[in-house]
Order: structure tokens, then sequence, then C-alpha cells
């Protein structure tokens, strides 16, 4: 077995129990993998039969799930496939035949949790891991935006004048409470609006001019009948 902790070897030659070993009990044995997940764990099994190795193999995947499984990440996004192997042990299993046969380079490398084998590079790969998350929840997060600008749109008013639906500017200016005093009719989309405070500009124009404008001279009839009366007399 390749790959353990010295404490780790310590707990199991004594037959103690050995609690999870944690994040920061595993970086300060092993550098960083550049992998998500704790350092990987090798078992090489030599001098033994085929069903004694898979029998093993089955005790391992068993009794070591808590170690070597993915979790579900923790989001509020459903659909979500891709596990979590932050606080994995990645386990990978061969025989000492195999690598004398074909090379530790070659495909003799079984992942618990997995079928078949594989290269020990795919073996430790994580393709359903954080690289896959990463594509899902940006995918989500897109449809969920999607989905909110669709009910957005679906609110959005109507002007009960022309039919036209209201911009984001006069649809704010309609509901925000610092600009509602001010929308006017509020029913009416921006240009109607527009319209409507011409409309009025020009009535107050009009009534101004009107206000300001000299008064019209009267028409004096009595001074023309007092010289017809004066002309008449003898």
């Amino acid at each position: 077995m390749v790959g353990q902790p010295a404490g780790h070897r310590r707990g199991l030659a004594a037959g103690q129990h050995i609690d999870r070993p944690t994040g920061f009990q595993w970086r300060r044995v092993y550098p960083p993998t550049g992998r998500e997940g704790l350092v990987p764990v090798a078992f090489v099994f030599a001098d033994t039969t085929e069903a004694k190795v898979d029998n093993t193999v089955a005790v391992l995947e068993e009794a070591g799930h808590d170690y070597w499984a993915p979790r579900r990440y923790d989001t509020y996004h459903r659909g979500i496939t891709a596990r979590d192997y932050g606080k994995a042990v990645p386990v990978v299993v061969t025989t000492l035949e195999q690598l004398q046969e074909h090379g530790a380079d070659a495909a003799v490398w079984r992942r618990l949790g997995r079928e078949g084998e594989q290269t020990l590079t795919a073996a430790l790969d994580n393709p359903d891991g954080d690289v896959l998350f990463r594509d899902q929840e940006a995918r989500a997060d897109a449809a969920e935006e999607r989905h909110r600008a669709a009910e957005r749109e679906a609110q959005r008013p109507v002007c009960k004048r022309c039919g036209q639906k209201f911009t984001d500017q006069r649809w704010e200016e309609t509901t925000a409470h610092r600009t509602a005093w001010s929308a006017g009719d509020r029913s009416v989309c921006g240009t109607c609006h527009a319209d409507d405070v011409a409309r009025k500009e020009a009535a107050v124009e009009a009534a101004r001019l009107q206000t300001a404008a000299p008064p019209e001279p009267e028409d004096d009839q009595e001074p023309d009948r007092g010289r017809s009366w004066f002309r008449r007399r003898p």
C-alpha cells in the first residue's frame, strides 16, 4: 500500500480505530496534488488470486465509503449532477503483476467507486467534479436569469392609451416612490405621458400670453352722437 500518512499506518499496524484524516492533516504530510480532493492512496496487490483481490476491493469500497466517496455540492440549484471531491481521498488499486507486464502508465488502475481500469491520470481525474460543477452552475445561473427576465417581462405594464409596453425608465417612474408623484397618469407610457405634458405646457403658455396681451379698445358711440346733435342745431 502506497501513499498513506505515517500516523494512519501506525494505527492500522496497532489495530486501533482510525478517525478520518482532515484536509489539514493530509496537507501537513503531502503537498497539494493540483486536483480537488486529498492525496491519493494506492493499493498494489501481489502474490494473490484475482478472487481475493476482488473481495478485498469490495471490502475497501464498503468500509471506506466515507473516505473515498464524493459528496453532493451544497447548492440551491437543481439538476446539478457534479460531485464535490474536496474532502474525498482517491483510492486506486492494481496488482504487481499488471504493473510488471504493462507498466504504471498503462490502463491498469481501478479507482474505488468506478468500473473498469484506467490509466493513473484518468483514474485520479474527476470529470464529474469541480470543472463540471462550474459549468453546470453557470448554466443554471443563466437559466435562472432568463426565467427571472421572462417573469419580469410578463409583468411589464401596457399603455392604456396606445397599447405600447412601458420602457424600463417609464416603469420605474410610475412605481418608484421618489418619482411616482410626478409621473402623471401612471397608466400611460412615456410617449403618451410626454404628449400630456406638452399639451399642458401649451395650454399654460396660451393662457399666459392671453393674460399678458393689452385689452382691445372699445368703440365709444357717445361722442359721435353729441357732435351730430350740435350739427343739427340751427
